[in-house]
């Protein structure tokens, strides 16, 4: 991405490019909003060029999309960005409003506006351009510039598309990238990333610092702080995120690339999956890439993948995907089983619990205590997936909270020692 020329200040010294992001709930709705503005002018008054990437307040995006189910089955993929798209607009606007009452020169600017550049993968575009002419020039004119997270153009069909949920990280990361910050400020309704998620677990702590790597695997593991794709641009850009509260000015996590390699750093669960199991597989070449390559055409993210050894000439094979996408998966692979001879069956009350940590490379015995800790409290695995620096493992969904404690307090993540 072309990195951006700061703008002199008038004793001739540069003015430092912040880049801000703010959630749903830190905008949530009128008076949260004002907040914001206060904190924007405040970072504005010390000297700084600043961009604001906003999302759609509260729960609009939810209820867009419970207005769309009321109209259609089915919604278009193209129609439904072209309404998602709209939430985080009304917040933009409305915070531009807000700081011009402040007497802080304000625009606000769409995706597309911005240019910000997608594919054309509607609902989960992947951005790959940010050209941002009109930002850089509003900063040289001395303009706060909000943009609207979570969307962007494709700019060979000139369709809207959204980024996924979080997309709003995504789109704050590149800008900051493209514009040459020195970090982006991530701003939430948490005080940054903790050892577990609070509400599970009420001693876990708030990290100081996290790698990349590390909090690539958090997310991916459904620690919902940061969108996966944002910290893949950080990595890529070498572009420190701050992820803080919202709700007072305290420090919270820096996602950098840190050095320190913790053995376990973090516990992560996600209950946003299900299973789909194809029984009866022909075992012969090409079966699994049939099975893959349909879910792939429909634009499927397939987790978790395990296939057992073939007994009579046939294997099960089980993976997990998107609960949003279940019903769509289980369609694809009933028709691709049908046409094999085997069986497909969908289970929807699986979870899956992680432990993250970049010493796990180096350090023996981590995968044996975590499956220990689960058996001491009579959880059983039902699939496993691992990476150099993740163990995940597939359970029963309603023994989530249960695992995510033990394994918690087994690795001595209250007192940061694992």
């Amino acid at each position: 991405m072309r990195r951006y020329k700061r703008r002199s200040a008038p004793n001739c010294a540069v003015m430092p490019v912040v880049v801000q992001k703010y959630g749903g709930t830190s905008v949530a709705d009128p008076e949260r909003i004002q907040k914001v503005a206060d904190r924007v002018r405040d970072t504005r008054m010390t000297g700084n060029d600043v961009v604001v990437v906003v999302s759609a307040m509260g729960q609009t995006t939810d209820e867009l999309l419970e207005l769309a189910a009321k109209v259609s089955e089915s919604p278009p993929r193209r129609e439904l960005d072209m309404l998602l798209s709209t939430g985080e607009r009304i917040t933009m606007a409305l915070l531009a409003m807000a700081l011009e009452a402040r007497g802080i020169p304000a625009v606000s600017y769409t995706g597309s506006q911005a240019g910000v550049l997608t594919n054309s993968m509607h609902g989960e575009a992947r951005i790959t351009k940010i050209t941002g002419e009109r930002v850089r020039q509003s900063l040289e004119d001395g303009k706060v510039v909000i943009v609207a997270g979570f969307q962007g153009v494709d700019p060979e069909t000139k369709e809207v598309t959204t980024l996924g949920r979080g997309g709003s990280d995504a789109t704050a990361v590149a800008l900051a990238a493209s514009l040459g910050a020195d970090h982006v400020e991530i701003y939430t309704d948490v005080d940054g990333v903790f050892t577990a998620d609070p509400r599970l677990v009420p001693v876990a702590r708030k990290l100081d610092e996290v790698p990349f790597d590390e909090m690539l695997e958090m997310s991916a593991s459904g620690a919902g702080v940061l969108m996966t794709r944002s910290v893949e641009i950080g990595r890529r850009y070498d572009m420190p995120i701050h992820v803080r509260s919202s709700f007072h000015d305290g420090d919270g996590t820096w996602v950098t690339d840190a050095m320190e390699q913790a053995i376990v750093s973090g516990v992560a669960h996600d209950r946003s999956e299900v299973r789909i199991t194809v029984a009866g597989v022909p075992n012969r070449p090409g079966i699994a890439a049939r099975v893959f390559g349909a879910l792939a055409d429909a634009r499927i993210v397939v987790d978790t993948i395990v296939q057992n050894v073939s007994h009579d000439g046939t294997a099960d094979m089980s993976f997990t995907v998107p609960a949003a996408h279940a019903a769509e998966a289980e369609r694809i692979t009933k028709e691709v089983g049908a046409e094999i001879g085997a069986t497909v069956e969908m289970d929807d009350g699986i979870g899956k619990v992680s432990i993250v940590g970049a010493g796990m490379k180096s350090q023996p015995g981590v995968a044996a205590k975590m499956f220990m800790t689960l058996a001491e409290n009579d959880i059983d695995i039902e699939m496993i997936s691992t990476s150099t620096i993740r163990i995940t493992c597939v359970i029963r969904a309603d023994r989530i909270e249960e695992a995510v404690a033990a394994l918690h307090e087994a690795f001595g993540l209250q007192n940061g020692a694992s």
